[in-house]
């Protein structure tokens, strides 16, 4: 079975747009996410810009502010500051990476938690971690939501995540832990200094796999009627219009077959890395017109 991300996405988007039309009709303002992008990368580039389409298809306002990788630090932390103090922005993103002269740890934590709707600031991760209300990250959130839609059983499951980051590895870990009914799984964290990494990965029900090298996990790494959620997004040099192509971290040709599920590259996770994100900046929005 192929976890198609782009179709529930769209489904996800559809349900978001009625709720738009709901609050314009009844006098509202609608969401308004804007987003900082820095520098020249193709990739960042790319998923801003579908980013800002998606605002546009489910009725929301947009703004995108882009400079230089040149700025300083403190040029960044005043943009963010001035979207932080305005009343009209009901939450924004720092697109990563940023140069490597810029803290991201620093910027991140200078976004207001109200309008973090890409939930990474530490309030947010500390809510996440306590069960408590707030902004979740949005491509975990969206990996739960695809394992949900198609009802993958993830309780009591041998979950297996590879890779460690902020933005996706150690927060999926924590979620598919948690006591919910997408959760409750026994989860093992593996990384760049895991020995013996096949002898994790081929007794996982489920794999996550979030470290960002094309190809990654073959078919000799995986047992039969695995599911597996493939995060990797990485363009590698091929022969067409682009000059690359996107390639996941999962060998899908060689591993999909050995499958009960598995996310497609593209078409599975970034989808719903985007749907999260609309579905963040609604909340923003409703949170903000409640106080």
């Amino acid at each position: 079975m192929v976890l198609n991300g782009k179709i529930l996405s769209e489904k996800i988007q559809l349900e978001i747009a009625e709720k738009v039309t709901e609050i314009t009709k009844n006098g509202g303002r609608p969401p308004h996410l804007a987003a900082i992008l820095v520098g020249n990368d193709g990739g960042s580039q790319t998923y801003v810009a579908h980013k800002v389409k998606a605002c546009g298809r489910v009725g929301f306002s947009s703004t995108l502010l882009q400079f230089e990788d040149t700025i300083s630090q403190d040029f960044l932390l005043a943009e963010i500051e001035k979207l932080n103090n305005n009343p009209e922005i009901d939450g924004f993103i720092v697109q990563l990476p940023l140069p490597q002269h810029i803290n991201v740890d620093l910027v991140i934590a200078a976004i207001k938690p109200e309008k973090d709707v890409d939930g990474f600031h530490p309030v947010n991760i500390g809510k996440m971690v306590k069960g408590l209300d707030g902004f979740l990250p949005a491509t975990p959130a969206g990996i739960l939501e695809l394992l949900a839609h198609y009802n993958i059983e993830t309780q009591g499951k041998n979950c297996v995540v590879i890779g460690r980051s902020q933005i996706v590895g150690m927060p999926v870990a924590i979620l598919m832990s948690r006591a919910n009914v997408v959760g409750n799984a026994t989860v093992t964290i593996c990384h760049s200094r895991t020995q013996n990494l096949q002898s994790f990965t081929q007794n996982a029900d489920i794999i996550i796999a979030a470290l960002g090298k094309p190809e990654f996990l073959t078919a000799e790494m995986v047992k039969d009627g695995v599911v597996i959620i493939d995060v990797g997004t990485t363009r590698v040099p091929a022969p067409n219009e682009r000059g690359w192509v996107l390639k996941g971290d999962v060998d899908y040709a060689s591993v999909a077959p050995k499958c009960a599920a598995i996310t497609p590259v593209p078409g599975g996770v970034g989808p719903m890395t985007i749907a999260m994100l609309l579905k963040n900046t609604l909340k923003a929005n409703l949170l903000h017109n409640s106080n």
